[in-house]
């Protein structure tokens, strides 16, 4: 790969979780790059490679980050062989660069990922070989090189990996409960919530912390990257520059606010996930933004008149409820008695129990936990009588 100028621009692939796309595309925009596109659990663009630093290290619903090196179209096994081959892969690596592949296959002739990757891999190895009588050697843990091919109905892309480890490995979360929630899915849920981040913001049933890890990442403008123990991807490309990467991380340094933006308060009834999630909060620094109690939700009254109470409640999935329609019921009978004035969001996994929380939900956004069909439910939690004349008081259907 030829070392290219700071200024010229190339064309990027953002990927994400489904449901997140257009709150990535707002991250992009911010950092002010071209052609935008929003796709399938991916948003294209062009940009700079100071640009593709700022996208790892600021965007919060970002997976990957990829930098397509070509398309072509692969019938069978001898057109991705020799298509692969095409590329001059000399230029990309050195022999003495260890490399991986990534590869995603869907509605293809070519039914398993892992044959494709291999394929590639032999591909690659093979050139190497016929030029040195040498080979690189494969990593798949820590590669110096990632490569990502995405194959879909036998059109394949095939690029650089700018991220190497996925970014929702934010690095600052040390401990977790049984069930974590994914950083990206955080992220994308407290951005879809329309919080200004200055009002209040409230995890109930705050796990691990990560909501309120990322809400303060988010008040105090703290770039998610920050954190991050592993090199980046691109740390080990030909055309890395250090100078600028170490621009961009100075200055993403410098955008922190020190001071508290907004009162961030999260509760558990479990000491031992109060105690992780205090460990991770003080492993991001943000133990002076976060205040986190040891706490009953269902005893609990607003801090405040209004603000943002986000919870992701058992699903019965991998944590299991004693009795889950219950407990659902008791979410929104706090809800509707507890929290007047609040903007409240329940993100669940069990659509069936969520009827129990027994309030209108004014918007429903379809989400993904892993493999698990989930909504995120809104409900407007409006002041005034308590007898169920309010818009967030009445019966779901």
């Amino acid at each position: 790969m030829a070392k290219q100028k700071q200024s010229d621009n190339f064309n990027m692939i953002a990927t994400t979780l489904s449901g997140l796309e257009e709150v990535l595309a707002k991250e992009l925009e911010a950092l002010e790059v071209e052609y935008i596109k929003v796709g399938n659990r991916a948003v294209s663009f062009s940009g700079n490679l100071r640009q593709l630093y700022e996208a790892n290290l600021w965007c919060r619903t970002a997976i990957r980050i990829l930098r397509p090196i070509r398309n072509f179209k692969a019938r069978n096994e001898r057109d991705l062989y020799e298509q692969v081959q095409k590329t001059n892969w000399a230029e990309i690596m050195d022999l003495d660069q260890t490399f991986a592949i990534d590869a995603v296959v869907s509605h293809s002739t070519f039914e398993h990922s892992l044959f494709v990757a291999q394929l590639t891999k032999d591909a690659i190895v093979d050139q190497f070989r016929k030029a040195t009588g040498e080979r690189p050697s494969v990593d798949r843990i820590r590669p110096d090189v990632r490569l990502n091919l995405h194959m879909h109905e036998n059109m394949v892309t095939l690029s650089f990996d700018s991220s190497g480890d996925s970014l929702h490995r934010r690095g600052y979360r040390l401990q977790t409960n049984v069930a974590p929630l994914n950083e990206v899915l955080a992220a994308g849920i407290i951005s879809l919530s329309g919080w200004d981040k200055k009002s209040i913001f409230i995890d109930p049933m705050a796990g691990s912390g990560t909501f309120l890890i990322e809400a303060a990442m988010m008040a105090q403008n703290i770039a998610p990257g920050i954190f991050r123990r592993d090199p980046f991807g691109f740390e080990g490309w030909k055309d890395h520059n250090e100078e600028l990467f170490e621009m961009v991380w100075k200055t993403a340094e410098a955008k922190e606010k020190r001071e508290p933006q907004a009162q961030i308060i999260g509760y558990d009834i479990d000491p031992d996930y109060v105690l992780a999630a205090r460990k991770n909060i003080e492993n991001a620094g943000l133990s002076h933004v976060i205040k986190i109690e040891l706490a009953d939700f269902f005893k609990t009254e607003a801090p405040a008149e209004e603000g943002v109470l986000i919870m992701n409640p058992p699903y019965n999935e991998r944590i299991v409820s004693d009795d889950i329609h219950q407990l659902y019921k008791q979410i929104g009978d706090t809800l509707k008695n507890n929290y007047q004035g609040f903007d409240a969001f329940v993100f669940t996994g069990n659509l069936d129990a969520a009827k129990s929380i027994g309030l209108r939900a004014s918007r429903r956004t379809p989400l993904y936990n892993g493999a698990i069909d989930c909504r995120l439910l809104k409900y407007e939690l409006y002041r005034g009588s308590r007898r169920g004349e309010g818009k967030g008081e009445v019966q779901e259907d």
